[in-house]
């Protein structure tokens, strides 16, 4: 989140009429009148908006909006166009107050915009938590070895949680297609290799080819988040550690849970493991956090699934990772991400050992 909250548009990103950002070459994200009329017409706050942006908006882009004493958070899609049936905000609001009314912990939903005559795109606005986020840094309330054992704790549970949630019935049945979705994952990403690529990376079809031969049998079907991971997690910032709120739910379907855990452990910052370009929450690699290892088994215990075949779940989260990573390398070589300093660059070596810890994974199933 950067530091200074806004107040005046910058004419390119923020304008303050519909006039303005008509008449600009690319589109705002941000349009003050507009924004603020549906604000009012939702009996949200009152008076001027200020804003601040919330992560660095590679996908979706999320805004913390302040009216008086009032404090929200607006949610967006990228400027358009967009690829069908991607970055779909109003399926995304609609998960999180389907899930909200189970006790999963997500921020309230207040109002979704499926007019996108405001800003191009649906929209939509939710509570703002008041939390920590635990990426590069660890909060002072939660930095005692045994805060970081309730941390990991409630990083399992909550998944848990959220994979316990009944989707046999009722609209959250409707949230997807859960019958042959392991193997839809494999094909899907497969094919988007060959057009997001500029280099020759063999590792990559033969782990296709790999996951296509041996893909288990799903025991249960649950919501998948899709990116379950500590920077998609709000803690509450006192102690003891537990998690107020699962962020970003784009990517969410119904599926095999053991996707959302195989992709978490890939992820996650062990100790004394070597670390990929995809392992983005560094501190817990410190004393007092879980290892994968001990993740797997709270799981385990928690969900009654067997979790044998974790490896493969595991090789297709990095997998993935690599095709959706090698996307962004080739964007940023055709000059495209022109502020990208560092992760862009990284991508050149970081792919290659994410296929390499990919076929690790492998001579483990």
């Amino acid at each position: 989140m950067v530091a200074l909250t806004q107040t005046r548009p910058d004419g390119v990103e923020v304008v303050a009429t519909l006039d303005e950002a008509q008449s600009l070459e690319v589109p705002p994200l941000l349009v003050l009148e507009s924004v603020t009329s549906f604000l009012d017409a939702q009996g949200l706050g009152s008076g001027p908006l200020s804003w601040e942006r919330i992560g660095d908006g590679q996908s979706n882009i999320t805004y913390r909006i302040r009216r008086g004493w009032e404090t929200f958070v607006l949610r967006r899609g990228p400027r358009p166009p967009l690829a069908k049936s991607t970055h779909d905000m109003v399926r995304e609001a609609r998960v999180q107050q389907l899930l909200g009314a189970q006790g999963v912990p997500v921020p309230e939903i207040l109002a979704i915009c499926e007019d996108d005559s405001l800003l191009g795109v649906p929209f939509y606005v939710m509570s703002f938590l008041d939390g920590e986020v635990i990426t590069n840094s660890i909060p002072a309330a939660l930095e005692g070895s045994d805060q970081r054992d309730a941390t990991s704790r409630a990083v399992v549970d909550t998944l848990s949680l959220l994979h316990s949630v009944d989707v046999s019935k009722g609209d959250l049945a409707m949230l997807g297609r859960p019958e042959g979705y392991l193997k839809r994952q494999v094909q899907r990403f497969a094919g988007l290799w060959d057009v997001n690529t500029t280099r020759s990376l063999p590792q990559i079809h033969q782990i296709t080819d790999w996951l296509e031969a041996n893909i288990p049998d799903t025991q249960v079907v649950s919501l998948v988040h899709g990116d379950y991971r500590m920077g998609n997690l709000m803690f509450g910032g006192q102690a003891p550690a537990a998690v107020i709120g699962i962020l970003d739910w784009e990517m969410s379907t119904l599926g095999d849970p053991l996707a959302d855990l195989g992709y978490f452990t890939a992820t996650y910052t062990e100790a004394g493991s070597a670390t990929t370009v995809m392992e983005l929450t560094s501190v817990t690699a410190q004393p007092g956090y879980w290892t994968r290892e001990k993740f797997v088994t709270r799981y385990a215990e928690q969900s009654g699934l067997n979790v044998d075949a974790l490896p493969w779940y595991q090789t297709l989260a990095l997998w993935k990772s690599s095709i959706f990573c090698e996307a962004i390398y080739t964007r940023w070589l055709k000059g495209e991400r022109p502020h990208d300093t560092v992760f862009g660059p990284s991508l050149e070596a970081g792919i290659p050992h994410l296929l390499q810890q990919a076929t690790t994974y492998m001579s483990q199933f």
